[in-house]
């Protein structure tokens, strides 16, 4: 319930939250003003443990809705159209999707620029490609993997600028199309074998140590034009001179471990989405347009602002009350060097001085509702000794309809109102990855699959998206031998086509790549890997 109208809401924090959760209608209304809030600093207690009651008392908005339409249900959207239960920016008409500009598409994880994809990890610039990871620039495909500029192919792993290939073999146009009558997607059966043939060409297939493009003097994984930074993960386009990134872009320069943060924005540090337009904020978390913002929380178009949570269009704030510039710059002094001097002692023991993140305790999401365990996957004994917190999970008071087991194998065969049954998810709760239990097929979803004559999924939206966020390598980095050892991959899976420069001699190239030493992926270095490349 909206705590501001009582009307029901959909909402990113649970029904207990600590905080006074608004519909983000009201939450933007001029019904109300942050500042009511504000109140004086306490030298006789620590800044974080004073924010930490500032958190607790203003209201937080359901949803974060910056000029979208039609999203009702999704969690955190910026410039969308019609998108259902995303994470987006500048998407149209999609469900289950996360990235940008990512139109008419379904369960899209790390989607940049794409149109009616559908089952995709780290596709961008594609059309028309399904149950792909990797792919780049290409259309009409399924099961693709590492491939650039490939078109109407099937089954392929590390191609370049090639069409009609099918497990990596030239087909002409006759035979490719009367081939992929043996692989009727919209069969779930079909679907199944050919995503294990997949997984197969997958892992007999060498993987360049780090996907890195157009970029310069760079580590880590997943990089697009970017230049001199180190241990950044899913960058793309502008990001200069950083370092301990994972996800940031559009020009987002000189910052320094942040997640999630672009956008025309430089020198962010310690901070959590935040951009846009943007220059040093620190320790920050949902802060978008303005500056010199440090230890704030969902404050927009803001400057010179220190401690405050869920401001709009204000300067010179402490604690949400306002102050004189000449006021403002001698309290900040003296809060600064009261956080250095006396720390506030985490219940996990660590000291938190200023310079440091908000204490993990007061995180308003427990570890396993957030990225962290997708990326960072633990046990809800260690998360609870660590302080992170855990939520037990919630399973749906509808009573099941159909269980996944009763779906129609073809998608032909599926009625209209499937989009009024309540499925049981294949999992049933009984797995790792936030399970619903339940699930229903949706209006565009439903309206998708039967246009691509794809058939209807058999896991929840959750566990589905949990499995593709998996298939993705860690924000780690390790220090490897290239595995090529002559004519064949060590493990001899993998023979070699061409003859590398190292001869019948192992490679003797080492390099930092976050695929970790007990994977069984075959892992080849920039020079092995081009050599093999078709």
């Amino acid at each position: 319930m909206c705590d501001a109208c009582g009307k029901k809401i959909i909402s990113r924090y649970p029904a207990d939250s600590i905080m006074p959760v608004y519909d983000h209608a009201c939450w933007q209304s001029d019904a109300w003003d942050a500042l009511e809030y504000g109140r004086e600093y306490n030298f006789s207690k620590s800044f974080f443990e004073q924010f930490y009651d500032l958190l607790k008392a203003v209201p937080v908005s359901a949803t974060i809705n910056v000029g979208s339409t039609g999203c009702d249900y999704c969690g955190c959207v910026l410039n969308c159209k019609n998108c259902y239960l995303s994470f987006a920016n500048s998407c149209e008409d999609s469900a289950y999707v996360f990235g940008h500009k990512i139109i008419d598409s379904c369960d899209v994880t790390l989607g940049l620029e794409v149109n009616q994809c559908y089952a995709g990890v780290n596709i961008s610039q594609c059309n028309g490609i399904f149950f792909s990871e990797q792919a780049e620039s290409s259309y009409s495909s399924s099961f693709l993997y590492d491939c650039r500029n490939v078109n109407n192919s099937f089954l392929c792993t590390g191609l370049r600028n090639k069409e009609y290939y099918f497990l990596n073999k030239p087909l002409t146009k006759e035979e490719y199309q009367e081939k992929l009558k043996e692989y009727d997607l919209g069969s779930y059966n079909i679907w199944r074998k050919t995503q294990e043939t997949f997984k197969n060409l997958y892992l007999s297939a060498p993987h360049k140590y780090a996907h890195i493009r157009q970029s310069e003097n760079v580590t880590g994984n997943n990089i697009q034009q970017t230049k001199n930074c180190y241990m950044c993960f899913d960058t793309v386009r502008g990001v200069e001179d950083c370092k301990y990134i994972s996800g940031g872009g559009l020009n987002l320069k000189n910052s320094y471990d942040v997640h999630d943060s672009g956008t025309n924005a430089q020198y962010m540090y310690e901070s959590v989405d935040i951009g846009l337009n943007a220059s040093h904020m620190l320790f920050s978390i949902f802060c978008w347009e303005g500056y010199n913002i440090e230890y704030s929380k969902d404050c927009n178009n803001c400057k010179n602002i220190f401690g405050c949570n869920g401001l709009r269009n204000k300067e010179y704030c402490i604690f949400n009350k306002q102050y004189t510039k000449e006021e403002y710059e001698r309290l900040v002094g003296r809060i600064k060097k009261q956080m250095g001097e006396e720390p506030y002692i985490g219940k996990d023991g660590v000291e938190y001085r200023y310079g440091e993140f908000f204490p993990t305790e007061h995180c308003q999401f427990a570890y396993n509702e957030t990225m962290a365990n997708d990326h960072f996957p633990i046990s809800e004994d260690v998360a609870l000794v660590r302080g992170y917190g855990w939520a037990k999970k919630e399973h749906s008071e509808e009573s099941v309809t159909l269980r996944a087991s009763e779906l129609p194998d073809h998608i032909r065969d599926v009625r209209d109102d499937i989009v009024d049954q309540v499925i049981e998810c294949e999992h049933k709760g009984q797995c790792d990855e936030l399970c619903n239990t339940v699930y229903k097929i949706i209006p565009m979803e439903l309206r998708f699959l039967r246009e691509k004559k794809l058939a209807l999924p058999r896991f929840c939206p959750s566990c589905r998206q949990t499995q593709r966020v998996r298939r993705r390598n860690p924000y780690r980095l390790w220090h490897r031998a290239c595995q090529c050892s002559g004519q064949k991959s060590s493990n001899g899976v993998y023979t070699n086509t061409t003859n590398h420069a190292h001869g019948t001699n192992p490679c003797p190239n080492e390099f930092e790549t976050s695929y970790a030493p007990d994977r069984p992926e075959i892992v080849y270095c920039e020079q092995c890997y081009q050599a093999e490349v078709v």
